[in-house]
């Protein structure tokens, strides 16, 4: 299946193109034998505070909630270790990329397809994790809601993106493993592909994909460039 006039690939960050378990399981010998529901309850409280705080206008950057997610998913699971903590936030920082990631964002580009990469993540933090992963000659935008001061998927985050490489909505295809994000996408009028990774229930929620796939491996021939 092939989306019409694609002009452009905008991305998800986390999740998407870098596993944000690959933190907790850089150090999971340190955490011990909980380290996976840590990990899975420090994701699900990171995304609460990101929604919380947009709702009730009380917007810090994804760092400090990125912190303070680790805050209470330590204390849930008992963890009273602030070394531990720091060494956490700092492996966030250089999270893996996904296996097919950088090959795909090789073959866009090759194939003259601008991309980029629109985050909740901080400037320093996406900065850091596209420089550390190799991608900073594959990503030709990196788009923060930094400067709106709110979060996805509030549909000014979205606009960031058409703004920024100056494509209109409908022809974007844009990409992440967060099934809410991919519908706040093509609420806005994105063509949105859904990265399941992790094969869950689809949402119920308005704005549908116009595909699914497991991994990035389907996206060319979305965009029609395989």
């Amino acid at each position: 299946m092939k989306t019409a006039d694609i002009k452009a690939c905008v991305f998800d960050a986390y999740g998407t193109l870098f596993d944000v378990h690959s933190a907790v399981n850089s150090l999971a010998e340190k955490v011990g034998p909980s380290h996976a529901a840590l990990s899975a309850q420090w994701r699900t409280k990171q995304l609460e505070y990101t929604w919380l705080r947009s709702l009730m206008g009380q917007y810090v950057d994804f760092w400090q909630v990125t912190g303070d997610a680790l805050d209470y998913a330590m204390d849930a699971f008992n963890l009273k270790d602030e070394a531990l903590h720091g060494e956490l936030m700092q492996a966030y920082l250089s999270l893996e990329t996904f296996p097919e990631v950088k090959e795909i964002l090789t073959l866009l580009k090759r194939c003259g397809i601008p991309t980029a990469i629109l985050t909740n993540g901080s400037d320093v933090m996406i900065d850091t994790a596209v420089k550390s992963s190799g991608l900073e000659s594959l990503i030709d935008h990196k788009i923060s809601v930094d400067s709106l001061s709110i979060y996805k998927p509030d549909p000014r985050v979205y606009q960031l993106a058409v703004d920024a490489m100056n494509v209109p909505a409908e022809n974007i295809a844009f990409q992440s493993s967060n099934a809410w994000d991919a519908s706040g996408a093509a609420t806005f009028g994105m063509q949105v592909a859904w990265i399941n990774r992790y094969a869950q229930p689809a949402e119920r929620l308005p704005g549908k994909p116009v595909a699914e796939f497991k991994d990035l491996n389907g996206l060319p021939g979305l965009v029609g460039v395989c």
